[in-house]
């Protein structure tokens, strides 16, 4: 299943995607795609409620704005540099245990939204990312019981402030939580979906330029990894999002540094999770 939200910013209602693309709205199922929902075995009784009332489902236009497949979760977990390419190229020893920082859930955006270039950026970068959406509550997981408390995967563009991240004081999050810093979709899709999110094409190209082209078979720490380690130091919750790492080809990493300016376009996708396209602006009040 491909689980959708769609409508105006903060307005947002329940859909599915079908496999041929058609856009259903399921707001009559009664749930938003939440902690209750994911907690609640929601996509496999939406999954029944469907086979009794798909046909009454409204078809959504396709002009409508899409808005990020689920609710604001409790939080947005990153890895960093969980491929050895990108560690490399960002000048850093590949780690011996995943890096982890978080994401504000303020950043969260629809993946066809555009992007705000914050106030005083000078070095805002991206980076195409596999997303993971919790299921069920975990806690100390064995890696053997990973996949089975994961409800699907996400695109997300792990947009970046470089200054603010790495030449200030203090941890990565100032340069990870700004508003607009984490489109997430067209949709999330549900672990029947998706084969083997460890060997997974991804791809980002910025202005028509292909800059990343990789896949999740260079993971350092794989899915099952990722989930069973944060879960060693948080509960993770039903509808949390873990960000798995960007591959080579950030704008960091090249000579000299290439960094997003207003009007820049960035195109990303992931096999089997779809694409998303974002549109740089300038910040304004």
């Amino acid at each position: 299943m491909k689980l959708i939200r769609f409508g105006k910013t903060g307005q947002e209602k329940p859909g599915i995607e079908l496999t041929d693309g058609t856009r259903l709205d399921v707001s009559t199922f009664g749930m938003d795609y939440n902690e209750d929902f994911f907690g609640n075995n929601g996509t496999e009784r939406l999954s029944t409620w469907l086979r009794e009332h798909q046909s009454d489902c409204p078809v959504i236009d396709k002009e409508i704005r899409l808005g990020p497949p689920l609710a604001r979760p409790s939080k947005l977990v990153c890895v960093g540099l969980n491929y050895s390419k990108h560690a490399e190229e960002a000048g850093m020893a590949i780690p011996k245990e995943p890096v982890l920082f978080f994401k504000s859930t303020t950043a969260i955006c629809g993946p066809y939204d555009e992007v705000i270039i914050p106030k005083n950026s000078t070095k805002t970068d991206w980076e195409v990312e596999l997303a993971i959406v919790i299921g069920k509550k975990a806690s100390y997981l064995e890696k053997s019981e990973a996949l089975d408390h994961i409800a699907g995967y996400v695109l997300h563009n792990d947009i970046s402030e470089r200054a603010f991240q790495i030449e200030k004081e203090g941890q990565w999050c100032k340069g990870k939580g700004c508003d607009t810093f984490a489109p997430l979709g067209p949709f999330i899709a549900t672990t029947d979906e998706i084969q083997d999110p460890n060997n997974l094409e991804l791809w980002l190209d910025v202005n028509g330029e292909r800059l990343q082209h990789s896949s999740t078979s260079d993971f350092i720490f794989n899915v099952q990894e990722v989930v069973s380690y944060i879960s060693q130091y948080m509960t993770l919750l039903p509808g949390d999002v873990i960000s798995t790492g960007t591959p080579f080809g950030v704008g960091l990493g090249f000579d000299p540094p290439r960094y997003l300016k207003p009007g820049d376009t960035m195109e990303l996708g992931i096999e089997g999770l779809g694409y998303s396209k974002q549109t740089c602006v300038a910040y304004s009040k």
